[in-house]
């Protein structure tokens, strides 16, 4: 027992930790929560952290909560995503519970302001290791669809401003049914 609570702290502090410093929304976070389960941890695979992020962002609500709660119950059930999300939550709800005390000298000062624009530099910078980072994985599974997926779900989303919601779900049909494809052809060779 004492082994899955020492577990328990360490996932909820990783994530309140995680989170209290995390700037710029859940695309921000994914790279963390990568570090420090996947590289530091070693709680998680590279590939289920890919998966999970996947899911995460394809589900409706603040990524970074959906990470959590996939990594939370990944590691350790149920117990654990509850406690990955509260670890999630509490950094944010704090901080936007003082802010909006102060809101009014928030806006006006200019030191805030400032560092708010550097910030937006740093998260920009961030989410280009995000993409880099997952575009990597994609292309060192040394298939074509995936890639194909990828290329079609830019130019969708960018040039032709498809709904995103619609983007993601064909994105998951096709790779259903690749998915299938290939289980019954590895079926099919087995026989």
């Amino acid at each position: 027992m004492s082994r899955n609570k020492e577990r328990y702290i360490e996932l909820f502090w990783s994530t309140f930790q995680l989170s209290a410093c995390t700037f710029g929304g859940g695309f921000v976070i994914i790279p963390l929560m990568r570090k420090k389960f996947v590289d530091q941890l070693h709680w998680i695979e590279e590939q289920e952290m890919m998966d999970l992020t996947a899911i995460a962002q394809s589900s409706p609500g603040a990524i970074a909560v959906n990470a959590s709660i996939l990594v939370g119950y990944h590691v350790a059930g149920i117990p654990g995503a509850l406690l990955t999300v509260f670890g999630t939550v509490l950094p944010p709800l704090v901080i936007i519970s003082v802010i909006s005390m102060f809101y009014k000298a928030f806006r006006d000062n200019m030191i805030v302001n400032m560092a708010m624009t550097g910030m937006l530099a740093g998260v920009a910078a961030v989410i280009c290791d995000v993409v880099l980072t997952m575009g990597k994985g994609i292309l060192k599974q040394k298939r074509i669809l995936p890639v194909l997926v990828l290329l079609a779900s830019f130019v969708a989303v960018r040039f032709l401003e498809m709904n995103i919601i619609l983007v993601i779900f064909i994105c998951a049909v096709v790779g259903a049914a690749d998915t299938f494809y290939r289980e019954r052809r590895r079926g099919v060779r087995k026989e």
